[in-house]
């Protein structure tokens, strides 16, 4: 976990300051809400359907319990009794009133927090793998490289104002649990021939409006060139990108429309001259940032009654068998607490669950928390000989829902219930499908399934790359949901097809099932997943359980 300096917090504590002049200018009427726009946006401030809504940025999708304490103490004090999990590792207040956003940012600074550039053309939060640290795979952890781009990143002079939001994504690992292709540029820890650890560089992903997968533009970035290569990526973008379409404004639609070579091209030339200004190589600069990262003290101990614990309780077996992954030490584990129990809105956390979460972590975790693009919870460090122990806690406060990477674990945006943007309802479509497929007994029988809602085009719930992906359009006045097939959200990132015309919501439930009784029927065995088996047999016989016949002329 990153240690803030004094910097880091004066820094913030100038922020707070600045925002709540212009709040109490905006309150007062010397702004108009136009002129207020852009300096709440540079201050993760929203005005959605029904009230303001404030993202705040968990870097690296990590925090401790003093934080996840002070996020539960806002959602009561100024909020509704809970905050929402985004798919950016973010956390998102839905309901806070224009007057108390000074405070709350305040009573973030506390904790080492605060919402800067979770919003507007800028920068977005880095995210990471959640895994990180953790995870038997890793090269190395991507946390201290994604620090350095936050603090490169975070007021940038050039790059406040870019033609667009500007997402990069960072993991360790050749598996890839950040969706780092899906960021204008993702960054890929790696080791080259000669055994060095360096970078590999994607460049132009994004889902949205028109999806696209990131192309490699460098297989080997040395360490000490992290910075100012992603400068002049970022350098070439504030240039070219497009500033009178906000729908090609994207670096993606620049290198569609001039190509990964000529953008190379011009990205090492401008790298070259960015090289001779730093002062200071980011290999050094990670040293640093290192120093002030708190590594866990890790414990050997027994585990022999965990090992009992599953042998005696088939709840707390299947809990871990689906719950947990593998940690680089044999007495650890992984542990993912799910934010999707059965009925509820996916990412969605009570106050005292936060609090249940943060007492565990303090006690039985090192003091760790991560959040996953998944919108789930992960504790990254937990003792074996704990995990029956926090299962019991867990079970307390509704958060030991064993169903992660199943079809109940719904990524879904807030939708239509809360965003300005979105055209149709997300939360009602994933309790309905989670609930049936959970009440028919149906979702370990079916095994691990990505499924992904979003509300509108801008596909925050990243439904291209589920392998069931469904959008929610209007269309004359009624809410209308696509599918699509096939997605993958892996380093070998796919991009979903869509399966034809769209359903109505009365519609959609009874066509995934279709969908799924499909799957189940043709699947080569119970290990064959719904991906493989859709790889193996192409989209044909799922559109046929889609569609009736006379309809499939309909079908793209």
């Amino acid at each position: 976990m990153y240690i803030y300096n004094q910097f880091d917090r004066e820094f913030i504590a100038r922020r707070v300051e600045q925002f709540r002049g212009q709040i109490e200018k905006r309150l007062n009427g010397s702004l108009t809400e136009d002129e207020f726009r852009p300096l709440r946006l540079m201050n993760g401030l929203y005005l959605q359907l029904h009230a303001y809504m404030l993202r705040v940025a968990i870097p690296y999708g990590s925090l401790n319990s003093a934080q996840m304490r002070q996020l539960a103490l806002i959602a009561d004090k100024w909020d509704r009794g809970y905050g929402h999990f985004t798919t950016r590792q973010n956390i998102q207040f839905n309901w806070p009133k224009l007057k108390d956003v000074p405070d709350i940012l305040h009573a973030l600074s506390q904790v080492d927090m605060h919402a800067i550039q979770t919003s507007g053309n800028c920068i977005r939060n880095i995210t990471s793998d959640h895994f990180a640290g953790s995870a038997k795979d890793e090269i190395e952890d991507p946390r201290p490289s994604a620090e350095l781009l936050r603090q490169y990143s975070s007021d940038h002079p050039e790059f406040q104002f870019l033609p667009r939001k500007f997402k990069i994504g960072i993991t360790g690992s050749k598996n890839d649990r950040a969706l780092i292709r899906s960021n204008d540029i993702g960054i890929q820890i790696v080791k080259n021939k000669h055994g060095e650890i360096g970078y590999k560089i994607y460049v132009g992903g994004g889902l949205g409006r028109s999806p696209f997968i990131a192309k490699t533009i460098r297989d080997f970035l040395p360490k000490a060139d992290l910075l100012p290569y992603i400068e002049a990526i970022l350098h070439i973008y504030n240039v070219h990108g497009r500033r009178d379409n906000k729908y090609k404004a994207r670096i993606k639609i620049l290198i569609h429309e001039v190509g990964i070579e000529k953008i190379r091209e011009q990205v090492e030339a401008i790298f070259q001259k960015q090289k001779a200004i730093f002062k200071q190589p980011s290999d050094r600069l990670l040293n640093e940032i290192k120093t002030r990262f708190r590594q866990p003290d890790f414990i050997k101990s027994s585990f022999a009654n965990y090992a009992t614990e599953l042998k005696e309780n088939l709840l707390f077996a299947s809990f871990i068998r689906q719950n947990t992954n593998e940690h680089k030490l044999e007495n650890y584990a992984i542990l993912t607490i799910s934010l999707k129990n059965i009925g509820a809105a996916p990412g969605d956390a009570t106050s005292s669950q936060m609090r249940i979460i943060a007492d565990i972590a303090e006690k039985y975790a090192h003091d760790e928390i991560r959040i996953s693009h998944e919108q789930n919870i992960i504790l990254p460090h937990v003792q074996k000989t704990h995990l029956p122990t926090i299962y019991e806690m867990l079970k307390q406060a509704d958060l030991a829902t064993p169903n992660i990477g199943l079809i109940s674990d719904i990524t879904a945006c807030p939708g239509l219930d809360y965003c300005a943007l979105a055209t149709a309802r997300s939360i009602p479509i994933a309790k309905n499908i989670a609930t049936y497929f959970h009440e028919q007994n149906l979702e370990n029988k079916i095994g691990h399934i990505s499924v992904k809602i979003s509300g509108c085009i801008n596909a925050c719930a990243h439904h291209h790359v589920g392998n069931i992906g469904i959008l929610g359009l209007e269309k004359s006045g009624i809410e209308n949901y696509q599918i699509t097939l096939g997605g993958k959200d892996a380093l070998e990132m796919q991009i979903g097809k869509r399966a034809g015309k769209g359903f109505s919501k009365a519609e959609i439930l009874p066509a995934i099932k279709r969908l799924i009784d499909s799957y189940l029927a043709l699947r080569k065995n119970e290990n064959e997943t719904f991906l493989q088996c859709l790889n193996r047999l192409g989209k044909v016989p799922f559109i046929d359980a889609l569609y009736p016949k006379e309809e499939q002329k309909n079908v793209a």
